[in-house]
This record gives C-alpha cells, structure tokens and sequence, in this order.
C-alpha cells in the first residue's frame, strides 16, 4: 500500500469537501499559508472532547463572543467560564482552561507553544490535545488519532483486534501516513472522513477517496469495523436533590467542591451519590417529593436522583448554599443533570 498516495487521494477530497467549522481555515487558504487562530483550535479542541460537532459550534462562538482571545480568558471569573460551560460536560476542562490561560500569559508571553512537547507542559492538555494543535494550528507533523481516526485506520488497514486494546496499533498505523507538508489538514481530513462517510454504520464505500486503498472494503468487513471489547455494564449510584425556593421566589443554590464530578459547578443541595443515599435537606422544611426521577449518565455510573420541593419561610437560615434571586437565576448556566431537577421540580404542584 503506498501511503503517499493515499495521503494525496484524502487531501484531494478534502480540498472539496472540507466541513466549514467557525475555528478552522478552509483548505484554499490554508495552502496559501494561512493559519487559524491557535486559541481558536485549543478551545475547539477542548470543547469536542466527547461533545459532538453540532453541539459546540453554538457555544464556541459564544464562548469566543465573551473571551476573544486567550488573554480575555486568563482574566475571566471563573464562575463566568464555568456558567458558560453549562452543559458540555466534564467541567474540570473548564477550570484546566482558565489555568492554561493564565500559564500561557505568565510563562509563554500570551502564546501557545508551537510544539507537541511544549503543548504537553500546560495544565489539561494531553498528547491528543496537543497533536492536534501542534498539527492544525502550526502544521506540525504530528500524528492526531481521535475516535474517527481510529475508525478509518481499522478500515483502511483490515485491524481485527477490538478496541481498546488496539488503540496503540491504530495509532502507529495512522503515524504511516502522517505528511511533512500540510499535516494539519491531513489531521482534519481524515476526521472530516470518519465523520462523514467512514461512519460507524452504514459507511458510505461508495463515495469514499480511499476505497480503492480500503482493505476492509476488499474483504466486505468494512461495516464490522472496528470491533470492541463488550464494556461492563454501568454501576447504578441514588442520590436526593433538594430544590428550595422563597416566598420572594428567591432559590436555594450551591457551588460544588472544585474537587470531584461537576467541580466549581452551581447545582441544587443534595445528598451524596451512592447506593442508599442518607437525606441531607439544606434546611429543616416541608420537603416533598416530586413524582418521577432524574435520571442521567455519566461515563463510569448511571445516576438516578429523587427530587425534593419546598417553600421556605423568608428568615430561614439554610445550612448550605445561599438564594439566588429568582431574577438572577438562569437554569442555562447549570450542568445538564441540575438542568434535569429543575425541570422534574417544575412539574410539582
């Protein structure tokens, strides 16, 4: 298989059928030397991770809308970037943004490193994060292999072994074929790919630049790949959520620990998540359970929480949390699960 020529067929594809995405140079400029922004390529980078395209293009330009640049975000509240962060998940690279910002204006003079290596000594960034900027923002000729990449690579090269146990072998696979010359759009061609055609199922073979290269193609395994290892199935965890609210309307809110899931975030009180979860009302009330159940996913645990309603007295004193006034409180800025509650709570007579 000549790698060459499978990297000229892809970027040939590619200079036709590129995505348009807010953070990325289209292919016509970026052979005439046109870079993106690299805070624009980190943040875009950061945010996909396990989010999809069509869900971060909003918030990307209302992300960049508030922080323009790299140095409006080192100077950012926190509680600002994190309410904006509402709902993409795995807030600790929120908080890793902040802190990579303000190491970057400390100890980098306001820019990124132009190399993997020194990508790699920033606060949340890790080698797939930082191949991809050193690629995409520098047309480094690093190697960036996301879940799309994988996919392909497994196809292209017929690789049998499940994941996750191949990843190393995928990886080394996709490295054959990584340019010296624009290897930035080679990265984004080839998830361009695996987004669009060498899709999980039903890939489109037919309208693919590789498939006369695709040794899956050739041997009818292509829509088999890649294969992986059953996953365990998730533990369950139960917690209770309290969901308090004044007679001026004002309700009862509190911010998590920074440490642990959905650090930094504004949530309602609750108790903790396990699997007989202890009552822990903020304050003494008529708390009443609301019909139904949250329930939500993370990665390691699925969560069901029953859901608690009360109107409390106007000179009560809660034991955590503080009340937000029912004008400054926006349900947006809340992590989806939160977002759940309030909606479960809402339905309450």
């Amino acid at each position: 298989m000549d790698t060459a020529d499978i990297g000229t067929a892809l970027l040939r594809w590619y200079d036709g059928a590129a995505r348009v995405l807010p953070w990325r140079v289209p292919p016509a400029l970026s052979r005439q030397g046109v870079r993106p922004d690299p805070y624009h390529v980190w943040l875009s980078e950061v945010m996909l991770q396990q989010t999809t395209v069509e869900a971060v293009r909003p918030r990307f330009a209302r992300f960049v809308t508030r922080w323009p640049a790299l140095a409006a975000l080192a100077a950012a509240d926190e509680a600002g970037v994190m309410g904006e962060w509402a709902g993409l998940g795995y807030y600790a690279r929120a908080r890793n943004l902040i802190a990579c910002a303000g190491v970057v204006m400390r100890d980098h003079g306001g820019t990124l490193p132009q190399t993997r290596d020194g990508l790699l000594t920033l606060p949340g960034i890790g080698p797939y994060t930082a191949a991809a900027i050193a690629a995409i923002a520098f047309d480094a000729p690093e190697t960036v292999v996301d879940g799309n990449v994988e996919r392909v690579m497994a196809r292209l090269f017929d690789v049998q072994a499940p994941l996750p146990g191949a990843k190393r072998a995928l990886a080394a696979l996709a490295a054959t074929l990584t340019p010296q010359a624009r290897a930035g759009d080679h990265a984004q061609a080839l998830m361009d790919l695996g987004a669009t055609i060498c899709t999980p199922r039903a890939p489109d073979c037919g309208a693919c630049p590789l498939v006369g290269y695709c040794a899956a193609f050739a041997r009818g395994t292509a829509a088999d790949l890649p294969r992986r290892q059953k996953k365990a199935a998730r533990p369950l965890r139960r917690g209770l959520a309290y969901v308090g609210r004044r007679a001026d309307g004002a309700l009862l809110l509190e911010t998590r620990a920074k440490a642990g899931l959905l650090g930094g975030m504004t949530g309602w009180p609750g108790s903790d998540w396990t699997d007989d979860p202890v009552p822990a009302p903020p304050v003494p009330g008529d708390w009443r359970q609301v019909a139904g159940e949250v329930r939500h996913v993370f990665t390691h645990f699925e969560l069901r929480l029953a859901v608690f309603t009360a109107r409390l007295p106007p000179d009560c004193a809660p034991l955590r949390g503080a009340f937000v006034p029912s004008g400054d409180f926006d349900a947006d800025t809340l992590p989806t699960v939160m977002r759940k509650v309030w909606e479960l709570a809402c339905k309450a007579p």
